[in-house]
């Protein structure tokens, strides 16, 4: 009976515990393919539930993950081309991860960038599968590369360079697949394509902007809704790496890609509040990186 009974609460045990680790991503992906005409839906259909089932049911890293620490990001998937004969996308993807700001109801954008060579073979129903020491397939080779980019750039914003080591992952995923025919994986070949991405990341010459990432979520967001001066004077001093990071290394993407996605989150948190030399200051170091974008710094004037 003893035993029985220790049998009985193991079992209620393991059913109470089995949900409270989970893997990394809370992703989400939409395959898009209102370009295509002609062809049976169900292959993109397919293809969407397979990248879902890949992201979010493998473990990427050792760690542990409770389930509401998951990255929520979303792989957003516009189809330009189907050779079906040849089982032959032509794509682009948006891809883009947030974290939660602490004490606060809102999220926060850690990453975001659009990838205009996202092009692959893919069968319907094929098994996908991924080593990054045997890079032979576009798709698990792309999609892992960002599956472990958004980790990294997460662990960054939670401890200085806390990301170093699943960064390098990536940094293995593009040298191993260099001998892949599809762009965006040789260097020079675009500035802000996967190898530049990475290799500006891992650049020691880059180690202020990785610092930057750190000092604007955990020093800055994260302290927002308990003290706002203070949060808006982390991140304040964020701006000043970013500024460092772009004079280190002008003809890295990195700053520039940053201020794209950050743009109204600064307008959000400089307009109407903060001394005019602080806000003088942030909109020369955005103008500076990003004069593209002139009419959302104009704001922070304001």
């Amino acid at each position: 009976m003893q035993s029985l009974r220790l049998t009985v609460l193991s079992f209620f045990l393991s059913i109470c515990f089995s949900g409270i680790y989970a893997q990394e991503l809370d992703a989400r992906v939409t395959v898009n393919h209102q370009q295509i005409q002609g062809t049976n839906v169900s292959v993109f259909e397919n293809l969407q539930t397979a990248l879902t089932e890949f992201l979010n049911d493998r473990q990427w890293t050792n760690m542990q993950y409770r389930r509401n620490e998951r990255i929520n990001c979303n792989f957003n998937i516009t189809v330009s081309k189907y050779v079906e004969s040849e089982n032959r996308f032509e794509c682009s993807l948006v891809v883009q991860s947030t974290r939660p700001v602490y004490n606060a109801t809102y999220t926060t954008t850690v990453f975001s960038m659009r990838d205009p060579n996202f092009n692959f073979t893919y069968q319907e129903y094929d098994k996908l599968d991924f080593r990054p020491d045997l890079i032979n397939n576009d798709l698990t080779a792309m999609v892992a590369y960002y599956a472990y980019l958004i980790i990294g750039l997460d662990m960054d914003t939670m401890s200085p360079k806390g990301g170093t080591e699943i960064l390098q992952i990536v940094q293995t995923i593009t040298n191993n697949a260099q001998s892949l025919t599809t762009k965006g994986w040789k260097a020079f070949e675009d500035s802000k394509n996967r190898y530049a991405v990475i290799n500006d990341y891992l650049d020691s010459g880059m180690e202020n902007f990785r610092q930057m990432q750190y000092k604007y979520y955990r020093e800055g967001m994260d302290v927002m809704a308990e003290n706002a001066e203070r949060g808006r004077a982390g991140i304040t001093g964020a701006m000043t790496l970013l500024k460092e990071a772009r004079t280190n290394k002008p003809m890295s993407m990195l700053p520039q890609i940053f201020t794209e996605y950050k743009r109204d989150e600064l307008v959000s948190i400089y307009k109407g509040k903060g001394a005019p030399k602080e806000k003088e200051s942030i909109y020369e170091t955005l103008m500076g990186i990003n004069a593209s974008q002139s009419s959302y710094w104009n704001k922070l004037k304001q």
